[in-house]
């Protein structure tokens, strides 16, 4: 059975619970020449703002695009506590309906893997201004012998046998492919692994707000779940908070001029 979550029912763990991407991400992508005060940004898939709104406390203008409006409801609420505006549009990545030549740069965070990857290569190539960049991120937890994210994911797949993004360590070579055959130039990559703390609340939060739970599986099931789960952290992942290993996967291009 294919996974198809919905993002709706994931919104309040995910906007609560769900680390963002960090502020020397946004440094980097400055010091690459990606990002600039004033920059047009559009962000695909930006689920509750986490990406987007970083940019908009650098001083650009953003637009979020995502097909779940629960999502980006959670992330009205976290702009306003933010003290950022951003404009939020539901449509797909495919297509947006919005002008072509418009951005500087389209951005999508981790969420790569859920488009029809052709056709928004080709959207994102229609909608930058000549010279602009896509930027594709992907930030995730790593599964090591016996660590907590290896637990985790086995208990999410006896649970839901049709989740399939286990061991995943955010390097993809398609991606890398997309953007060649989609195009672009000047294309680079970069990656950088760090723990990120989770207390046992937030971490049992986290995974409630994934794919593989709360997008997909009935009240009863989410309950039961998270049961096991809190029990299997008070037993064998007894601290707070608990480190976390993640990478941060990087990967952009240029549409030529």
């Amino acid at each position: 059975m294919k996974l198809a979550p919905d993002w709706n029912r994931t919104a309040q763990d995910y906007a609560r619970h769900r680390a963002g991407f960090p502020d020397w991400f946004y440094d980097r992508m400055a010091e690459r020449g990606l990002l600039r005060k004033n920059a047009q940004i559009l962000d695909i898939g930006t689920g509750t703002g986490y990406l987007a709104r970083g940019f908009a406390q650098r001083g650009c203008a953003v637009t979020g695009l995502d097909v779940a409006p629960g999502m980006m409801e959670a992330a009205r609420g976290l702009d306003t506590a933010a003290g950022v505006s951003i404009r939020y549009l539901v449509a797909p990545a495919e297509a947006t309906g919005l002008p072509a030549g418009t951005f500087d740069l389209v951005t999508a965070g981790t969420c790569w893997h859920w488009f029809d990857r052709p056709k928004v290569m080709a959207e994102a190539m229609r909608l930058l201004k000549p010279g602009g960049h896509l930027v594709i991120a992907n930030l995730v937890w790593l599964q090591l012998a016996g660590n907590v994210a290896a637990a985790t994911e086995a208990l999410i797949e006896a649970h839901n046998p049709s989740w399939h993004l286990g061991g995943w360590e955010g390097h993809s070579a398609d991606q890398q492919r997309d953007l060649i055959e989609g195009g672009f130039v000047d294309r680079e990559s970069a990656s950088l692994d760090y723990d990120i703390p989770y207390s046992p609340e937030a971490w049992r939060g986290r995974i409630r707000g994934s794919a593989g739970i709360s997008a997909s599986l009935g009240p009863d099931e989410v309950e039961k779940f998270d049961g096991e789960l809190g029990a299997l952290l008070a037993r064998d992942f007894p601290g707070d908070p608990i480190p976390v290993p993640h990478r941060l996967v990087t990967l952009w291009g240029r549409k030529p001029l």
